[in-house]
């Protein structure tokens, strides 16, 4: 079996534009060198029954042998505030903070420390394994500690704080909470003795939801918090409990307080990786590994479901020991792009032997993606960057419980599974679900992801195959990037007469969906040819590139939910969830919209009236009015997997054309949550007939036109047969008729009057 995780690695940035430099960061736990080879990807899907693995070679001068060293992932997110004189010179002190724990049994986790773990200097408050709040402070390797005597309970706001006398030696420790179900007060504390006058170290930051392994490489993190920390307070001098929780109750802290030393404000900056200090020496911090932001307080009144309009009952960062967000990997290599190479799929490819002397093959995925301005083709295949991102290193086919039952198949696991099993430092999808059982919300680039590359699964090999078809054809195309669409806008689109999305559009930015209504409504040509498009409301991070954002709410098709009054997007303040609930549902942009899953089989499609239309008689040239459209295919049929169809409730066009469906799913067509309001018999799609995916165009304004096919799996047909079939011949009827700039004739007066 091939090794494919002999060399993982990742591309920075991984989207990359001619003429501009990508660096390439490796890691091998065995190897010490490899032969490296830029390819560009015509197909990355290994099964056999399609095209197979497709590269083509594409010679650099970064053909030949390449050094490799092990580098390490260390996961878990942190604050981090840097040494300063005030915190030097603490004498006696007092640390409080409220703390919503969501993992007890993680073992001993730090909630706010300065602590140096391998001299066994400083101070840490936190959590013992036990979940009781516990205080240590050290000195010379001399360490005491004082520990409450009850467990704190997991997912419910507690208060915990600390306090050290330098005078008398003496520490404690307390916490407070509510019993919400009996009512009783859960206060606890202890005391202890130390050193007196302890001198802390020097150079050591002050760290939120961990503590340092060591004083070099400030990411060296250990003892990591899960759950939510709010509000954190520092004062010198001993304050009693309910002194720490009146100085935490105020979102500012009072003046005239002359003993307070920091007074951390988490609802500032929330769209950032910025802690912010409103206390008089201004300590402010960074954050590590992207902890989640956005989150309810121990304050939120519940007045409200979004952090923008009550930013101060938002002041609380939930941290997570497997965060992960840049691996701050070195660099191996470096490619700058030659300004003659095509847009395109491209990866690093790393050949060698391993340690057991099999061959070896692992590859760093990048996108080459043409810029404004520089369109080499009248046609542009969108790769759906923010899609393959949602899904970087999904690991729910092993943990989410019913995926058998929901795919219905047994699971198929290769080597890239095994290894992500057991190494969840990759990170894991927005799919997953934390170690505490909270949704990922952020997905990076800036780690090796290992289901976005040849060999690999997901949706990242499904799109490579419309790629193999386009070449297959001859026509000729570009490839842009929707992240592309995001920063340049319809300016990127209006380069090109038609542009083609591929199979799985799921992950949509508004400005994403705003430049292609513009490009749409200016005479753009949009060619759909997949399913479950234009879903899910996301976000492209404002200063943080390759990093993605999304919130699931209490609708769609989803494997978490979030808490209540989490939806909001932390980096950018948008509501986030389903387009559908934003008001803008798909059916708006390209006329049909998601409304079943179907994983046990697919179908085949049936020509309709409309699609006798002479206005449409391009879409069906060489296909007769009774043929059967896409039996075939990897699915078993053209139509399947996740499917579109058209709702005029929703936004369907009226003058739209439904010219071929596909809704013989039987009992397997499931239909999403959002499709019913009620559960009841007949909801399957052997008794549903809104179960089926809808092939349609409809004209826009000013010679524009849309077409559909509803479908993720018909891009799985495209190659059947030597790619002699009727999928083929539809598809290639369309687009070549797209990419011709003729107006579509008999839609009315004028293009301006009728539509």
């Amino acid at each position: 079996m091939l090794n494919t995780v002999a060399v993982i690695g990742y591309a920075a940035p991984i989207e990359v534009a001619r003429g501009s430099t990508v660096e390439f960061k490796l890691s091998s736990a065995k190897l010490t060198s490899a032969r490296a080879q830029i390819v560009k990807i015509r197909c990355g899907d290994p099964d056999p029954s399609g095209p197979g693995v497709q590269l083509i070679a594409m010679p650099s001068p970064l053909d030949g042998e390449v050094a490799l060293t092990h580098q390490p992932i260390h996961a878990g997110s942190c604050g981090l505030v840097d040494d300063a004189p005030v915190l030097r010179a603490l004498d006696s002190f007092s640390i409080g903070c409220w703390v919503w724990p969501t993992l007890l049994d993680a073992g001993a986790q730090t909630v706010v420390a300065r602590w140096r773990e391998d001299t066994q200097e400083g101070w840490r408050l936190g959590l013992d394994a036990q979940g009781r709040a516990s205080f240590a402070v050290a000195v010379a390797g001399h360490t005491c500690s004082a520990t409450a005597s009850r467990a704190l309970l997991e997912r419910e706001w507690a208060f915990i704080g600390a306090s050290y006398d330098a005078t008398s030696g003496q520490l404690a420790v307390f916490q407070h909470s509510l019993d919400v179900l009996g009512g009783r007060d859960r206060s606890a504390s202890d005391k202890g003795s130390a050193p007196r006058h302890a001198a802390w170290p020097a150079g050591l930051p002050l760290s939120f939801a961990a503590h340092l392994c060591d004083d070099g490489t400030q990411h060296l993190a250990a003892a990591h918090f899960n759950g939510k920390i709010d509000r954190p307070r520092l004062h010198a001098g001993v304050h009693s409990l309910e002194a720490l929780r009146a100085s935490a109750a105020a979102l500012r802290p009072a003046r005239g307080d002359a003993d307070l030393v920091a007074a951390w404000d988490f609802s500032e900056g929330i769209g950032s990786d910025r802690i912010v200090d409103r206390g008089p020496h201004g300590l402010h911090g960074v954050l590590r590994n992207a902890p989640t932001r956005a989150v309810t307080g121990a304050n939120w009144s519940a007045r409200t479901p979004h952090w923008t309009e009550a930013t101060e009952e938002y002041g609380a960062i939930h941290f997570h020991n497997d965060d992960i967000d840049d691996c701050r990997w070195n660099t191996n290599l470096s490619l700058d792009i030659p300004t003659d190479w095509p847009s395109g799929f491209y990866s690093l490819r790393l050949h060698a032997t391993d340690t057991d002397g099999q061959p070896a093959e692992s590859h760093v995925p990048f996108f080459v993606g043409a810029q404004p301005g520089q369109a080499r083709a009248r046609l542009a295949f969108v790769a759906s960057t923010a899609t393959f991102l949602a899904y970087s290193n999904s690991a729910i086919r092993l943990d989410l419980q019913p995926t058998e039952a929901m795919l219905e198949q047994l699971l198929v696991l290769g080597p890239d599974d095994a290894y992500l099993q057991e190494h969840r430092e990759l990170g894991l999808s927005t799919y997953d679900t934390h170690s505490d059982g909270s949704g990922w919300c952020y997905a990076s680039a800036a780690r090796p992801i290992l289901n976005m590359r040849p060999h690999g699964g997901g949706y990242y090999q499904m799109d490579t195959r419309v790629i193999d078809w386009l070449d297959s054809t001859g026509i000729s195309y570009d490839v842009i990037t929707d992240s592309d669409i995001h920063r340049h806008g319809a300016q990127l689109l209006a380069g090109y007469g038609c542009v083609l999305t591929g199979c799985h559009p799921e992950y949509y930015t508004q400005q994403m969906l705003d430049a292609f209504e513009t490009y749409q409504a200016g005479g753009g040509r949009h060619v759909y040819l997949g399913g479950n498009g234009f879903y899910w409301r996301t976000a492209f991070h404002p200063t943080k590139p390759g990093r993605i954002e999304i919130r699931r709410g209490l609708t769609g098709t989803r494997t978490w939910e979030g808490e209540p009054g989490e939806n909001g997007l932390s980096s950018t303040g948008e509501p986030s969830g389903l387009w559908r609930s934003n008001g803008r549902p798909p059916q708006r942009l390209v006329g049909v919209g998601f409304d079943a899953q179907v994983f046990d089989r697919g179908c085949a499609y049936r020509r309709l009236p409309d699609s006798l239309d002479p206005r449409v008689a391009f879409i069906f040239e060489g296909v007769g009015e009774q043929e059967v459209i896409g039996d075939f295919g990897l699915r078993g049929g053209a139509g399947g997997h996740e499917i579109d169809r058209v709702d005029t409730r929703l936004g369907s066009p009226p003058h739209l054309l439904r010219v071929a469906t596909a809704d013989d799913f039987g009992s397997g067509g499931l239909a999403t949550p959002e499709e019913f309001g009620v559960s009841h018999r007949g909801l399957g799609g052997d008794q549903n007939n809104q179960i089926r995916a809808d092939m349609t165009f409809f004209p826009t304004a000013r010679g524009g036109a849309v077409f559909t096919t509803g479908s993720i799996a018909w891009g799985m047909a495209l190659a059947h047969r030597g790619y002699d079939n009727n999928v083929s011949r539809i598809t290639a009827n369309v687009l070549r008729r797209f990419i011709d700039p003729a107006p579509f004739t008999g839609f009315g007066a004028s293009d301006e009057e009728a539509y």
